[in-house]
């Protein structure tokens, strides 16, 4: 069977920490075949990790020697880099977010459909192993009717003065828009079609970002249950971590990537005054990967190069999850509640806009 052979451009944090494991463990799926990065340096060293043959310190360098490429660049990079490499051919596994501006999305969506090219946003959580046992418990009602999601992101995320990571413009936004996004895309896979939603961010606590560095978001949805996201790149401590608590009406699901263990939590005590949390607790699944797991997405990539299947975190996808950003931040900006209908989800995609939906 062919091996795909694919290239890394951008070889910093994420194409080096959170790739360079999972792409080891698909050797036998695919080769790293070049890198890429403007301190070759940097080039070099991934190459040497991933058994790369060509280092380059020019993307353009690189496009010959592959069939498919993963950009993990700064946020304002994604749309020109990954415009060049669809038009030079080449598959796209893109770094959320997919790009910064609705205009760009649309583009590069426009430019892998009439290439006929795999177009993929690297959202890993979708495909984590618990995350997929959780979700197939949600639509099969296992544990009874979801009613709340609550998603908690406590990171500690600074960087040197003049870090692209610091600039609202580079970044596409905050905290909210760089890391939300994952959990905006989660929300709507586990809870369906979102109705309304409110957003309140802040840079207190993380003044070295330009826009909010923790953020809270609640959204309702159509079947009435409701999603939140708490996120901050500010914690000097946590407990939570990075958790997943999913309530249903016969039990709560709870995942946190510290334990690597989902949970279901159930049977808990009628609420007498007493402030008595007792329940019962049983393990449901364990996974002993660390990291970030990003194997189970470019395994699904490959897949989509091979058999010409739509990514589940395609481009449209992808999109509809950043307009109900966009809302959320423009809503936020006139102290309103953001509309989030007809963001796309099964309708015409290109017919619906990024703003002008708020309710008064």
């Amino acid at each position: 069977m062919h091996k795909i052979r694919l290239g890394i451009i951008g070889c910093g944090g994420m194409g080096t920490r959170s790739h360079v494991k999972g792409l080891l463990a698909l050797q036998d799926r695919m080769t790293v075949a070049a890198t890429c990065d403007i301190e070759i340096e940097r080039a070099k060293a991934v190459a040497i990790a991933v058994g790369a043959q060509v280092a380059v310190s020019d993307f353009r360098e690189l496009l010959e020697h592959v069939d498919a490429v993963l950009v993990a660049l700064p946020h304002d990079l994604h749309f020109p880099i990954g415009l060049s490499c669809l038009e030079a051919g080449k598959h796209v596994l893109m770094e959320k977010p997919l790009c910064n501006t609705e205009e760009q999305c649309i583009r590069l969506i426009e430019e892998a459909e009439r290439c006929k090219l795999t177009l993929m946003t690297a959202y890993p959580v979708p495909f984590w192993p618990i995350i997929r046992k959780m979700l197939e418990f949600v639509e099969n009602k296992t544990y009874g009717e979801v009613f709340q999601l609550s998603v908690w992101t406590e990171q500690y995320t600074i960087r040197d003065p003049g870090h692209w990571i610091l600039s609202a413009e580079r970044l596409g936004g905050g905290q909210f828009f760089s890391h939300g996004c994952h959990y905006i895309d989660l929300m709507f896979r586990f809870l369906g079609r979102p109705v309304k939603g409110v957003h309140m961010g802040s840079n207190k606590g993380t003044p070295w970002m330009e826009k909010e560095g923790t953020s809270n978001v609640t959204i309702e949805f159509e079947n009435g249950a409701m999603g939140y996201h708490f996120g901050t790149w500010g914690a000097r401590g946590t407990r939570l971590g990075w958790s997943l608590h999913v309530h249903c009406t016969e039990g709560m699901l709870e995942y946190n990537r510290k334990d690597n263990k989902l949970f279901l939590h159930s049977n808990l005590r009628k609420e007498r005054g007493d402030l008595v949390t007792r329940d019962r607790t049983r393990v449901l699944m364990e996974d002993d990967q660390g990291g970030k797991g990003t194997q189970y997405e470019t395994a699904h990539f490959l897949d989509c190069i091979a058999t010409g299947q739509r990514p589940i975190t395609d481009g449209t996808t992808s999109l509809q999850g950043l307009r109900a950003i966009w809302r959320l931040y423009e809503a936020d900006r006139a102290n309103a509640i953001a509309d989030l209908r007809s963001l796309g989800l099964d309708e015409d995609w290109k017919a619906e806009a990024a703003s002008g939906r708020i309710i008064k």
